[in-house]
């Protein structure tokens, strides 16, 4: 088969693609990898990329499908959602399109027409079209110049979602008149699993990228608490402005969630296979268009959401693989915004995934490697260190911090206690058993069970029978899953898993070596938001249901918040915003422009998109003479009573942003610039230096630039805050 030519040079090529990202996605820069990634396939050069969900995958063939002269074929297992995502592109002004079993053959043949008279460049088809020879025939008269294979850890028989029409790729792209360069995207894939891609869709000596698994805006979280459900009602209620999804292991566990929480006035809808094709679509537009705040749902929901504002995901059971969590935990905080993944766990949610396993997997190979990776779901969730470092291992990424400070064994309260001893005693016990059993018998043996089988083995007559009873039988089984979980003892894999001395055994019963183990719950608001970005997404929510379409395709969570945050009143100063393009500028710009200057009206804050220009030229106005204080006055008035910034916006009910505008307004009128303020808290003497020496090279008549040259932690409230107190309040540049 005879390769496209995609001989363009590299130059032109990524210059092009900027302009394209720039152009239809309102971005100016690539996000990390997407860069190498797409200039990869530009050169027309096989790829598989391994980006972690809300890494910005479909960016990466999206991008050289607009490029490329012909067309672009996505095969994806998303067939529920396919019309969001053409939806989503269409809306960006790219021509796309989607077959599947749920549009007619008339319309097949109308699509058809579209992609020959070059109205298409992105086609979403699912997988089983691919077995199709009318489908395929069709395709040969198409110009094709990418095959971009989405969820392509579907693939691999190792991997967590396998699905057998995804092994017809190959033998469709070989049936091609010309071979296109061919690209897979996945967010999990262990490197075994990344070797059966390749060999699999058998991409051409491609190549590859991992991006890197780590989501450093999740928080993650485990939790072994009795009461699940007053938890989850608990934490909604307390972020109940905020969209969040509940994960439960079976359908009968998704009908009681749901009902618990519409009995308690709860904004929720539910999804799993029991319901009707109707009302799965129905209660997942009824989420992903904010009309309700949040889903309970089975495994079944989630792949391929593209909404992006959402805060958390709760698992109210384990679930069955690292893989599967890890990308269901992935649909939060796509935005980039920080976000909550909690992991509730009870010792039934085992018994059920066993089952499950037993239901579902007929091969023998594939039972025993699920077995495997339920074990490893196990230790993760007994695991007493670093929960993101141990996620991470299991990919393959080294990592070399001992704390992520963004988990919950990392920022939970406690010490570390020398645990040697006790694990000394379990060891001691497996060792004098002699024959290989489960946690349960070990732990009725350790605490002086007089059960009939330990009686009947005798093992009420070893040293180490009844030697712990100080600990509990939930306590003992938590603190042998542990020592399990770190690698102290070994499992056998199975149904039954048998517990076995290793060589670290070895060395703790030796002395040789230490067991160190740290030794927790009050829920809290995921994120603070200000009044005008409550304002902007109530109006996002209305041009939404206007055009049906989800919300989060007219602008993400972080848009919204830069836009709030920075104020823009002209449209050159909203098309500096991450996330607004030329096109979205023309389409919404004069309803937020018009948003956000009525909230400034109303809150009588002047705009304060440049700082010292306009200072200059309103320095000399005369004061307004009304004897009623105006807000700002008020402010200052707080600031000469010594009073800080926080304490401030805590005490008025306002933002940062919103006294630091009040204070350079007040200098503006009065020219006073000598304020004493205290800005303890709100930046470092690094930031603060780190802030200045980008200033002093971009200038400060804009603020993006600046943004982007700092570190993410550098906020623009703090950027806000340096330039006043180094420019506004001194008179630098005067």
């Amino acid at each position: 088969m005879k390769n496209i030519d995609y001989g363009i040079g590299v130059k032109s090529l990524l210059s092009s693609a900027l302009e394209v990202l720039h152009k239809y996605y309102g971005y100016s820069d690539f996000r990390k990898d997407q860069e190498k990634v797409i200039t990869s396939i530009l050169n027309g050069k096989d790829t598989l990329a391994v980006m972690p969900t809300g890494g910005g995958k479909s960016i990466c063939y999206q991008i050289p499908a607009v490029l490329f002269d012909g067309v672009t074929i996505v095969i994806s297992p998303l067939i529920s959602l396919m019309k969001d995502q053409v939806d989503s592109i269409r809306d960006l002004g790219i021509g796309a399109a989607y077959i599947n079993s749920s549009i007619s053959h008339q319309d097949i043949l109308h699509i058809c027409e579209s992609l020959i008279a070059g109205n298409v460049k992105i086609l979403y088809a699912a997988p089983e079209r691919l077995e199709s020879p009318e489908f395929c025939n069709i395709m040969k008269n198409i110009n094709v110049s990418q095959v971009a294979v989405d969820e392509a850890h579907c693939v691999s028989q190792w991997g967590h979602d396998f699905r057998s029409s995804y092994t017809y790729i190959w033998r469709f792209i070989e049936n091609l008149p010309k071979r296109p360069v061919v690209t897979a995207f996945t967010a999990t894939a262990t490197r075994e699993v990344r070797k059966d891609i390749i060999d699999q869709i058998k991409l051409d000596r491609p190549a590859v990228f991992i991006s890197g698994f780590d989501r450093e805006n999740l928080k993650i979280g485990c939790l072994k608490i009795g009461n699940r459900l007053g938890y989850i009602i608990k934490y909604i209620k307390t972020n109940e402005e905020q969209s969040g999804i509940i994960y439960a292991s079976t359908r009968k566990e998704v009908d009681s969630i749901y009902e618990k929480l519409k009995d308690n006035n709860i904004s929720v809808t539910e999804y799993h296979a029991g319901l009707s094709d109707k009302e799965r679509k129905n209660n997942q537009e009824d989420f992903v268009y904010d009309r309700v705040n949040v889903i309970v749902a089975t495994n079944a929901f989630g792949m391929g959401i593209d909404k992006s504002n959402v805060r958390y995901v709760i698992h109210y059971n384990m679930p069955k693989n690292i893989e599967s969590y890890y990308q269901e935990i992935g649909r939060a905080g796509r935005d980039g915004e920080k976000s909550e993944c909690i992991l509730m766990f009870a010792p039934q949610d085992v018994i059920t995934q066993k089952y499950l396993i037993e239901m579902s997997i007929q091969s023998p190979k594939r039972r025993l490697n699920e077995y495997k990776k339920l074990q490893q779901m196990i230790d993760f969730v007994y695991y007493n260190g670093c929960l993101r470092k141990y996620i991470l291992n299991y990919f393959g990424e080294h990592v070399d911090h001992e704390e992520c400070g963004n988990c919950s064994n990392c920022v939970s309260e406690g010490e570390y206690v020398d645990k040697t001893i006790d694990c000394q005693k379990v060891l001691s016990c497996i060792y004098r058993m002699k024959r290989e059993f489960g946690v349960n018998m070990i732990v009725d043996v350790l605490r002086g069970s007089s059960q009939k089988k330990v009686i009947q083995y005798g093992f009420d007559k070893l040293s180490t029978y009844g030697i712990m009873k100080n600990y509990s039988k939930e306590e003992l089984s938590n603190f042998i899953n542990t020592l399990i979980a770190h690698g102290y003892i070994s499992l056998k894999e199975g149904e039954y898993p048998t517990v076995v001395l290793n060589p670290s055994s070895i060395k703790v019963l030796k002395g040789e070596e230490k067991v160190t183990l740290k030794e927790i719950t009050k829920t809290k608001k995921i994120v603070l938001n200000n009044d005008l970005f409550e304002i902007l997404r109530a109006l996002r929510r209305e041009i939404a249901s206007e055009e049906a379409i989800p919300p989060y395709v007219i602008f993400p969570d972080t848009t919204l918040k830069e836009l709030s945050s920075r104020c823009p009143t002209d449209f050159e100063q909203m098309l500096d915003i991450s996330g607004v393009g030329q096109l979205k500028l023309k389409k919404y710009g004069e309803r937020f422009l018009e948003a956000i200057k009525s909230y400034l009206d109303e809150n009588k804050i002047e705009p304060q998109w440049v700082f010292k220009d306009e200072l200059k030229s309103r320095k000399n106005k005369k004061n307004n003479k009304n004897s009623k204080p105006k807000t700002h006055e008020i402010t200052v008035e707080m600031i000469k009573e010594h009073k800080d910034i926080k304490q401030i916006a805590r005490d008025r009910q306002i933002t940062l942003s919103t006294v630091i505008s009040h204070i350079t307004k007040y200098a503006e009128e009065k020219g006073i610039l000598d304020l004493n303020i205290n800005f303890g808290g709100i930046f470092t003497s690094e930031e603060e230096d780190q802030v200045l020496k980008v200033a002093k090279k971009t200038g400060i008549s804009k603020l993006k630039p600046i943004k982007e040259e700092l570190p993410k932690d550098i906020s623009y409230d703090k950027i806000r805050a340096i330039i006043l107190k180094d420019y506004v309040l001194t008179d630098k540049n005067a």
